[in-house]
């Protein structure tokens, strides 16, 4: 075999290597608190906000922090660089993405998930025979 040949199957394999580890380096897996707190890695987590202990967003420092609740009725307060997510108050649920650290969640993503505007029409559109 030509020595071209071997390097470029080299190059190759190597390519297809570091796709493989970048691909498995940057999926984020979704995940409970509890399981969250005991790996310490990147994951997603899903709840909802405890409203009763509120939202506070500190304009000097730029971080919103609230209290979430994930399924297993595990809280934790969530710290987020940024600005309070938009329909906030509004949603159903919310996901996080990001680690622990020092007991607190330290987001870099807070996606909120808002009711359907669709969802209270079945009814009526049962009735009217639509």
């Amino acid at each position: 075999m030509k020595p071209r040949y071997i390097i470029g199957i080299i190059v190759i394999i190597a390519g297809l290597g570091f796709a493989a580890y970048s691909l498995n380096s940057s999926k984020i897996e979704y995940t409970n608190l509890s399981s969250a707190e005991a790996t310490g890695r990147k994951v997603q987590v899903k709840g909802v906000w405890v409203k009763e202990k509120g939202a506070d967003y500190n304009n000097t420092s730029n971080i919103f922090s609230f209290t979430m609740k994930d399924d297993s009725q595990k809280e934790v307060k969530v710290l987020f660089q940024g600005a309070r997510p938009n329909n906030f108050e509004i949603a159903e649920s919310i996901v996080v993405k990001g680690r622990f650290e020092g007991g607190e969640f330290h987001a870099s993503e807070v996606l909120t998930k808002c009711p359907s505007k669709y969802e209270g029409n079945v009814d009526q559109l049962k009735q009217s025979g639509s």
